[in-house]
């Protein structure tokens, strides 16, 4: 891991240019984020210990299963410079950790909300949500990674999810951006409720089994 942490988010931000993007321009960013992401953190195979997330100074990470009774699976908020991502204690591991990239993805993009999205309410943002789920994609399965252990033979969705430990469904969708196989119907992507500094992340309509960590 990067030894001087306190400069990752700054550095990430950085990659981002401060005017409105076009879909294909934001996801682009979003990729180099994720990249330079994984390179500052020091990894390089799957899967991704989205627990050095947490040692990142001004961020709080928490777990807790009263998110479940709201209906969402992550929340990130500020305050004075300060952040805190709580994740549902009640989702599967899978899911806890794409929300954690997602919600981080969040923090990432906030100093620049209202000027790559100016068309939206601050309380009903889409496209952010889908950029976020795509970055979290990108830090989970980064495309060269994937690409690799498809064409050494492991092309079993199963298999390659469980190997980056992301949801078949996660996996599924992201073989399909890298184009590795024919572009299926996609899932209708999450609609959330952000304001200026909190972002929330739905939950699946049915709530998987308790687990205990973030990042096991």
């Amino acid at each position: 891991m990067n030894t001087n942490s306190s400069t990752i988010v700054r550095e990430l931000r950085e990659l981002m240019p401060v005017r409105q993007l076009e879909a294909h321009e934001a996801r682009s960013v979003a990729e180099r984020q994720a990249t330079k992401l994984l390179t500052l953190l020091g990894m390089s195979e799957a899967p991704v210990d989205v627990s050095l997330l947490i040692a990142l100074p001004r961020i709080d990470v928490r777990v807790d299963a009263r998110l479940a009774r709201l209906g969402i699976s992550g929340l990130s908020e500020s305050s004075r410079g300060y952040w805190r991502i709580t994740i549902n204690r009640a989702d599967a591991i899978t899911r806890r950790r794409f929300t954690l990239a997602h919600e981080f993805k969040h923090v990432l993009d906030h100093p620049f909300t209202r000027t790559l999205y100016p068309r939206y309410t601050e309380r009903e943002n889409p496209q952010a949500e889908v950029l976020c789920d795509y970055f979290a994609a990108c830090l989970l399965m980064p495309r060269p990674w994937v690409k690799r252990l498809w064409t050494g033979g492991l092309q079993d969705i199963d298999g390659l999810a469980a190997r980056f430990r992301v949801s078949p469904a996660a996996m599924q969708r992201r073989v399909e951006q890298i184009g590795l196989v024919d572009r299926q119907r996609r899932c209708p992507a999450t609609l959330a409720g952000p304001d200026v500094a909190r972002y929330f992340r739905n939950a699946p309509r049915t709530i998987p089994i308790p687990a205990t960590t973030v990042a096991a």
